[in-house]
């Protein structure tokens, strides 16, 4: 099972075709803090997204929708 399960089953269910989460949203969602694994997790793909951009600074990621 992959640690990152409850986070899959969020973005499949976001409804959004762009969206953007916090470090801390991603914990509150995940139960774990975000790891480095997770920016290269290619699961994400499965569910019709991907990462983009990554801001340090704000501590936010940004998914954008894959195009049909």
């Amino acid at each position: 099972m992959s640690k990152f399960k409850p986070l899959w089953k969020y973005i499949k269910d976001n409804k959004d075709e762009d969206f953007q989460l916090s470090s801390d949203q991603i914990k509150k969602i995940a139960g774990l803090p975000i790891d480095h694994s997770f920016l290269t997790y290619k699961k994400i793909l499965n569910y019709g997204f991907k990462v983009g951009k990554v801001s340090l600074k704000n501590k936010t990621i940004d998914f954008k929708k894959l195009g049909d």
